[in-house]
């Protein structure tokens, strides 16, 4: 009797003892994967600023050359009516009215505005893609300072001989020099 009382009591020992590795070994990986997490989520968001200032520098200048041709297209047209505009005033009505009819014919629909308006509305839409993915980027990092600093999370890395990495916050003033300029010179 004493023996089984013995071992009941070796038992419920060796169950606690169990219990508290495998709660233990629980709160080591929780921490760990929640590091993993905001790392990877730091990358992501790394990615999405890279992806739209990529998407600015492509887009932008691509647009900005649609909108000169357009402008320059929009230019030759004017000076065509102005010719027919001078023909007419020298007597040549025939002349004129036929230039214009051409003009008209040919280029029904001349809006320039609309395209600087698109523009417009591409560069707001896409700085504020990039402002948003910034906030993001940054709050993932203060998120991950404050999970690798406290308790007991640091001493958790520190015993799996986690390396920490280093990531800086994003200011619009170091990534401003991406921004593009004299658009329309």
């Amino acid at each position: 009797m004493e023996k089984l009382q013995k071992n009941k009591l070796n038992l419920i020992i060796l169950g606690i003892v169990l219990a508290f590795v495998l709660l233990i070994s629980m709160i080591f990986v929780s921490n760990y994967n929640s590091v993993v997490r905001l790392e990877e989520e730091i990358n992501e968001s790394s990615g999405n600023i890279e992806v739209s200032q990529k998407r600015r520098m492509d887009l932008i200048p691509n647009y900005v050359d649609s909108v000169q041709d357009y402008k320059k297209f929009e230019k030759e047209t004017l000076e065509e009516i102005t010719k027919a505009r001078s023909q007419s005033d020298n007597g040549d009505v025939e002349g004129a009215a036929k230039t214009l009819s051409l003009v008209v014919e040919k280029y029904p629909d001349l809006k320039s505005s609309d395209l600087y308006k698109n523009l417009q509305f591409e560069l707001a839409t896409t700085e504020n893609d990039i402002a948003s993915y910034r906030r993001v980027y940054n709050a993932d990092v203060k998120d991950y300072n404050k999970k690798i600093k406290s308790f007991p999370t640091n001493v958790i890395l520190d015993i799996m001989g986690y390396e920490s990495k280093d990531f800086e916050f994003t200011k619009y003033e170091n990534n401003a020099i991406d921004s593009p300029d004299n658009l329309f010179e």
